[in-house]
């Protein structure tokens, strides 16, 4: 399977290299190898994505040409920064203080009416129905929340180094999704407060029902 991979990337870099599209039997040429080899990489960074496949027009007698190029764009392969890239963006929100804060949370909020399933037309959602789907949302980001009246255990933190280390503006954004998610089910519930690291092992966030 390495072995695969590393001739799949000799493929794409003999494209790269190249001053326009190649077809199979010049791939082939210039790694070495038989042109089924070629053909066979060739297909699958087509279907990949990474390459993009053509067929030139004959300038004469016998069959078309297909050729291929790799496609525009950075190699998708390697490592990822998003964690530094959390943090830089962090860092300038903490620099602004209690503004950075609110700006936060107010991402938060947009983001939890973005990110909840909406009722349909004229549908009016209980206090108990949008606390459930606010419990579902929680879920699909992978906070394991557990509710309990009018508390929901927040058992696993997906951001949590960020929170450790911004802990208030990491908080705030969380806080902010689920009032968001809440206001945009126009329920008579909403998020009162978020008690980060309240018990062992988990965060409290308070609901407060209207009426």
């Amino acid at each position: 399977m390495a072995s695969e991979r590393s001739r799949r990337q000799e493929v794409l870099d003999a494209l790269r290299d190249a001053r326009g599209p190649l077809g199979v039997a010049e791939v082939a040429e210039r790694l070495g190898v038989h042109a089924n080899t070629a053909r066979f990489h060739l297909d699958a960074l087509a279907a990949d994505g990474a390459v993009e496949r053509a067929v030139e027009q004959p300038s004469g007698p016998g069959r078309p040409r297909t050729v291929y190029a790799a496609r525009p764009g950075m190699d998708r392969g390697g490592a990822r920064g998003y964690r530094l890239l959390a943090q830089i963006l962090l860092s300038r929100l903490a620099a602004d203080g209690d503004e950075g804060r609110e700006s936060a949370a107010q991402a938060g909020r947009e983001w939890g009416r973005f990110l909840v399933e909406r009722p349909a037309p004229f549908q009016r959602v209980t206090g108990e129905e949008a606390a459930e789907r606010l419990t579902g949302l929680l879920d699909d980001l992978d906070f394991a929340p557990k509710p309990d009246g009018d508390v929901i255990r927040l058992r696993h933190c997906p951001f949590l180094e960020l929170a450790e280390e911004y802990g208030p503006l990491v908080c705030d954004v969380h806080l902010g999704l689920m009032q968001g998610a809440l206001a945009e089910l126009d329920a008579p519930v909403e998020a009162d407060r978020l008690e980060p690291f309240a018990e062992p092992g988990a965060c409290l966030a308070h609901l407060r029902r209207e009426g």
